[in-house]
């Protein structure tokens, strides 16, 4: 893999996936296009929608407000290269909440569906649900993903290596080319959760923006981006799978993000993962960012397709 597909060790590949530009539309949207990115496999990754879809939606609403949910649905496979027409329509401006509905459109065809609600930030009680024991976990005494894959030379273990815009380092070991590592389990009479988590930062420090929300959006969108990487994982976990197993097809279905926190990932991050149910080759997984300070940033919950 040439480094004028994905460069390697740097933020670009995501910041030059949520580059959007303005298009002309109808009165009641706003549109803009964006590119999905290089990934070593036939379809464009499903993090480049799901981020893209957030900042435009975040492009249309007033900077008084903050994103704090999306739901998402993944329709067709992507191309990459090929732009994507992102159709935001204004649904709702109250005093306290915005809701934005995003169509994602390429070829003349419905990709990706997403809506979003924003709200005036408000004085309140803070309350959180515990963090995980993995936060103990000094995530520079992990091995990154590039020691993992050495020697390793495909253009999947370099895209995982050094392609995808974040250092990103497993509790336990990655699943890139063995399943043999089940994960943690917690057990319980007839039940066991399998559980995975990933240290996470961008590989350089994204860039300041203009204002303090301008830039804590950009944080929030990082977020959204770098969140389907990993999330089915714990689901392969419980088959003993790995990426690389003969005859394993994924794809995202349908996504739900809520933003806590703001976030910085300029520094290290917990991507906190567990296997909530496996079934008719789907799976439901959930995921929880957290600061290195323990602090809830995100919660995820993503359901995917996984043949076998």
């Amino acid at each position: 893999m040439s480094t004028d597909i994905t460069s390697p060790r740097t933020s670009s590949t995501f910041v030059e996936a949520i580059s959007l530009t303005p298009v002309e539309s109808g009165s009641d949207v706003d549109s803009f296009t964006a590119v999905p990115q290089y990934a070593p496999w036939p379809k464009a990754y499903g993090g480049d929608m799901v981020a893209q879809a957030t900042a435009a939606m975040i492009a249309t609403a007033g900077q008084d407000r903050v994103l704090h949910s999306t739901h998402s649905t993944f329709m067709r496979p992507v191309t990459m290269f090929e732009p994507v027409r992102y159709d935001v329509e204004r649904i709702r401006d109250g005093r306290n909440y915005s809701t934005r509905h995003v169509r994602g459109v390429q070829g003349g065809k419905t990709v990706f569906l997403s809506t979003g609600s924003f709200q005036v930030p408000q004085k309140g009680p803070d309350y959180q649900r515990g963090g995980t024991e993995e936060l103990r976990v000094d995530p520079e005494s992990l091995a990154s993903a590039e020691t993992a894959l050495s020697g390793v030379s495909t253009p999947a273990a370099e895209y995982w290596a050094t392609g995808r815009s974040f250092d990103m380092r497993h509790i336990p070991g990655p699943v890139y080319l063995s399943g043999d590592n089940a994960g943690h389990g917690s057990a319980g009479a007839e039940t066991l959760t399998v559980t995975q988590a990933i240290w996470l930062k961008s590989f350089t420090p994204l860039a300041v923006q203009s204002t303090d929300s301008e830039t804590a959006n950009l944080h929030r969108i990082a977020l959204s981006y770098v969140c389907d990487y990993t999330i089915l994982e714990p689901l392969l976990r419980t088959q003993g799978l790995s990426w690389s197993s003969d005859g394993l097809v994924t794809a995202s279905l349908d996504h739900a993000m809520w933003f806590h926190r703001t976030a910085n990932v300029d520094d290290w991050i917990l991507y906190a993962q567990e296997a909530e149910s496996l079934q008719s080759s789907r799976g439901l997984a959930l995921g929880r960012f957290f600061d290195r300070s323990g602090r809830l940033l995100a919660t995820v919950a993503q359901e995917g397709m996984i043949a076998h």
